[in-house]
């Protein structure tokens, strides 16, 4: 097993990586900008280093310095968390190659699935469904032509993309050419790379992902999440088990995950990314890394993902079999952003007051202090809440009072939203769709 951990990363996941090394008895080192140098994970961590200033190109995403910064702490292994260098496959095998551990699957498969287009292709490969589509793109002609062959209405996407960046739905031929141009140029500046692909458009599908666990050799799954509540492709709430699967389509969705990545012998946690409409999923992009809501997989099946990770990374196999997995009750987890409710704004500055609920089967994850600063160059996601019931009618209870408890002031955020969506109709029954809350939103 290690004995120290390199966390690559700030605010909820790399105090969330911190908490799960402790637990396993390993010392932690946090890397910050001068941003964050009161952030909590560098307050809690064994040991700390500067990187850089804030701006992430300059210490987040700087390679050589979080190197730096694991020689000479004497860590053995670097946690990437989730965003910035969590799927750079040169990042991975940067670190190997300095003689330490990445935690994370192998730089080949992230290469892979890093690749939307040849995901899609490795994915049909291994047996799974996926939308109608094209490969990588060479020019808007081939565009044309293969969204004729496809049919309108046809979801331009970037090949290197997530996060809903590089996105784009083109109606009609005359608008192909403007909307490949500016998802292109998006996705260039989010990724730096600007290559698209395009799939037909499904009309109010849900979003539904499967959470991984391999070690090479041996695969299973923890059920699935349902992620369908999102604004401009940015997940807001997620929920497990889905309200809209019964129980012999989750059977067939977790036999055709666990089947495909048993097939790649992907090692480490993973997602394998869905939507489903009139009872039948289609692949759409696998994430090789930490997922944001893994937290409700970990609720319902008492996995601690995290410290899978660094298990399978130290060389350990699973100590369970898929028959071994017992899901229990249903789990939701809503975002919290520092957010204007309304306009979505993004809000930095002094938290005055901070009051986390809590109570059985609620938990918060969150880098939040009376008086901590929330910078204005990162993400904008300061707390997850996390409730957990016997089923979803008690977990929708639990969640409604623990956003009553839930304080946060100095800054806006997003809590006024998720309490207004527990007084939707159409969110109580489960009855929602990836577009649904922008329909919501935009009404008067």
């Amino acid at each position: 097993m290690f004995e120290k951990v390199l966390i690559a990363n700030r605010g909820e996941i790399a105090l969330r990586i911190h908490r799960a090394c402790r637990d396993m008895g390993i010392r932690t080192v946090a890397v910050h900008s001068t941003a964050d140098a009161g952030a909590m994970h560098v307050r809690l961590a064994d040991e700390s280093v500067c990187i850089g200033p804030p701006p992430a190109r300059d210490s987040y995403l700087n390679m050589p310095a979080i190197l730096t910064a694991a020689s000479i702490t004497g860590a053995d292994a670097i946690h990437p968390g989730v965003g910035f260098l969590a799927e750079n496959a040169d990042f991975a095998a940067m670190v190997e190659e300095h003689g330490l551990a990445f935690i994370g699957p192998s730089p080949e498969h992230m290469r892979l699935m890093g690749d939307k287009a040849a995901a899609r292709a490795a994915a049909a490969a291994l047996g799974l469904p996926v939308v109608p589509g094209s490969a990588a793109l060479e020019d808007a002609g081939a565009a044309l032509d293969e969204a004729r062959r496809i049919g309108f209405p046809v979801l331009i996407k970037a090949a290197a993309g997530g996060g809903g960046r590089g996105l784009r739905v083109a109606r009609e031929e005359t608008e192909l050419t403007a909307l490949l141009a500016a998802a292109a140029a998006e996705a260039k500046a989010y990724f730096g790379n600007g290559a698209l692909y395009i799939e037909r458009y499904l009309d109010r599908p849900r979003h539904i992902e499967m959470q991984m666990l391999g070690d090479g050799t041996s695969v299973l799954h923890l059920g699935e999440r349902d992620c369908s509540v999102q604004r401009k492709h940015q997940k807001l709430v997620e929920e497990t088990p889905s309200p809209a699967l019964d129980d012999a389509a989750r059977a067939h969705l977790g036999g055709m995950a666990t089947a495909a990545l048993a097939a790649l012998g992907y090692k480490s946690a993973g997602t394998l990314e869905f939507l489903y409409r009139d009872g039948a999923f289609f692949f759409i992009e696998m994430n090789t890394r930490l997922q944001v809501e893994h937290t409700v997989s970990e609720m319902v099946s008492g996995i601690d993902l995290v410290c899978e990770q660094i298990r399978i990374a130290a060389g350990a196999r699973l100590d369970r079999s898929q028959a071994d997995v017992a899901l229990s009750g249903h789990a939701i987890e809503c975002r919290i952003n520092a957010e204007h409710p309304l306009t979505f704004a993004a809000s930095p500055g002094t938290v005055t007051r901070y009051h986390p609920p809590g109570g059985l089967g609620v938990r918060v994850d969150s880098a939040l202090y009376q008086g901590y600063t929330v910078p204005p160059h990162y993400d904008s996601l300061v707390a997850k809440l996390i409730v957990h019931g016997a089923e979803r009618g008690a977990c929708l209870m639990r969640l409604k009072r623990a956003l009553e408890e839930f304080v946060i002031a100095g800054i806006d955020t997003t809590l006024p939203l998720h309490q207004r969506l527990l007084a939707e109709p159409d969110f109580l029954a489960g009855a929602y769709d990836i577009g649904w809350l922008e329909r919501l939103l935009a009404e008067p």
